[in-house]
């Protein structure tokens, strides 16, 4: 193993912002993965440094085969995880909604620049990543439709879902869009939390990466196979969205099966402890996406549920 500097900003009043890279292997650049590029992804960074811990073990073992580099950044934004704020603690901005950067722009500007200088001609990116939305998901690889994408090599990390997602305006600045223009198969890894650490989520994710990338002949590595995916659209999915806002009070998890009519949530008054609403489920099937904060706004997406397809 071998642990550089990615990308390195001096500071004049405290320790230098550093984006450090842990390097397994040598020659082709077969496999980037990445963790959190925001402040609050404890567990997109805590995946990583388990994949770290098991390529250490791996590459001691001989089982990196010749030929193959893999690359892993754990945090693309350590300033704001050491103060545990979302965004660029300076000016509020998102180094996600930056790439593929630009060397004389902004400082986010410049990050994106620096870390997709060093990453974007990996064959295979995969990013930890999460969701705009407080709220907890069923572990899952996703991708978007940008023409490029490859269903069927997604299928291979083993998850029980594939999800599929319309390009919006704004996601021509991710990473995981410019991995696939830059020609990367790009994967984005969701595991059960954001904020928290949930070790078996991680570690179930982790052990689908490093199967991916034992099918793919970098690593001899070979686990339970997982799962046969099923592939889906975002678009397929039944959002269950509040009408008041106030304390929410889940009553189901991810990966429960729900009946139609079935009682998901109470939403109540934060001042006076009435029942505001009652949250239904509009359909038979599986919660996927689950809000977990509790508080609510009034047209929130609050659940995520895969319909029932079968008679």
């Amino acid at each position: 193993m071998t642990k550089k500097t990615i990308y390195e900003i001096r500071s004049l009043y405290r320790d230098d912002f550093r984006v450090t890279g842990y390097e397994f292997g040598s020659s082709e650049k077969s496999a980037c993965i990445v963790g959190g590029c925001r402040g609050n992804e404890v567990q997109q960074v805590y995946a990583c440094s388990q994949v770290v811990r098991q390529l250490k073990l791996l590459e001691k073992r001989g089982r990196i085969n010749p030929g193959h580099k893999i690359l892993v950044i754990p945090s693309m934004n350590p300033y704001s995880m050491n103060i545990q704020k979302r965004f660029w603690p300076i000016d509020n901005s998102d180094i996600n909604r930056m790439f593929p950067g630009y060397d004389l722009g902004e400082t986010t500007q410049r990050i994106a620049a620096g870390i997709f200088n060093e990453i974007q001609d990996y064959r295979y990116g995969m990013q930890f990543t999460s969701f705009y939305m407080p709220g907890n998901f069923m572990p899952h690889v996703r991708m978007m439709r940008t023409g490029m994408e490859d269903v069927e090599l997604a299928r291979q990390f083993g998850f029980p879902y594939v999800v599929i997602r319309e390009v919006r305006p704004y996601d021509t600045t991710t990473l995981n869009y410019n991995w696939q223009i830059w020609e990367s198969k790009a994967f984005s890894v969701y595991t059960n939390s954001t904020e928290q650490i949930d070790k078996e989520s991680a570690a179930e994710a982790v052990r689908h990466v490093l199967n991916f990338l034992g099918k793919q002949g970098i690593l001899q590595y070979k686990s339970h196979e997982g799962y046969i995916s099923q592939v889906i659209s975002d678009q397929e999915m039944s959002s269950v969205r509040t009408e008041a806002s106030g304390f929410f009070d889940g009553r189901v998890k991810v990966g429960e099966g729900v009946s139609q009519g079935q009682l998901l949530a109470e939403i109540t008054d934060p001042c006076e402890g009435e029942v505001l609403e009652q949250i239904f489920s509009p359909a038979d099937g599986e919660i996927f996406f689950a809000h977990n904060d509790p508080l609510t706004y009034s047209h929130t997406a609050v659940y995520k549920i895969i319909p029932n397809t079968e008679n």
